[in-house]
């Protein structure tokens, strides 16, 4: 079942305030939320590669994680909708898949390293056991603006 717009738009306003966040520490602006079939908000995070020294600490890894304790169904997370502000990578994007997501929602694309369907389309290969729906371009003017500051901020340093 597809959750009504207004409540996968309040997630991308959760999802984009984290990206805020996650930008005053030094992260790379970008925000997840992962909402149950309900609706309800199970996990949010955002990126903390910077502050915790991990390459892997993309916000919708965290979010996926912290998900996957509390859904009540261990790893699989069928039913969930993961928002995010960015386009998931190949990392982000194999990690819905393999957590069973139904629905990935994102804002600005990413040419560079999108792997929903920029550079390489992951949630929808016909090779997988499982191929998530996909929503592209929520608020993605939004979710590219903290994007762009944020690099040009630090191209200024």
């Amino acid at each position: 079942m597809t959750l009504p717009v207004d409540v996968v738009d309040a997630a991308m306003d959760r999802a984009l305030a984290l990206a805020a966040a996650a930008a005053e520490w030094g992260d790379a602006p970008i925000g997840a939320v992962v909402l149950g079939p309900d609706g309800a908000v199970l996990a949010e995070a955002a990126n903390e590669r910077e502050k915790r020294g991990d390459p892997t600490a993309h916000a919708e890894v965290l979010a996926l994680r912290a998900a996957a304790r509390t859904h009540g169904d261990g790893w699989r997370l069928t039913g969930t909708t993961l928002v995010v502000t960015l386009e998931p990578c190949t990392m982000c994007a194999g990690a819905s898949v393999l957590a069973r997501v139904d629905r990935v929602v994102y804002g600005a694309d990413d040419p560079k390293a999108g792997a929903v369907g920029s550079l390489w389309d992951v949630v929808r290969d016909r090779r997988l056991n499982h191929r998530p729906q996909v929503t592209a371009g929520m608020r993605a003017e939004e979710s590219a603006a903290l994007l762009r500051a944020f690099f040009r901020r630090k191209r200024a340093l």
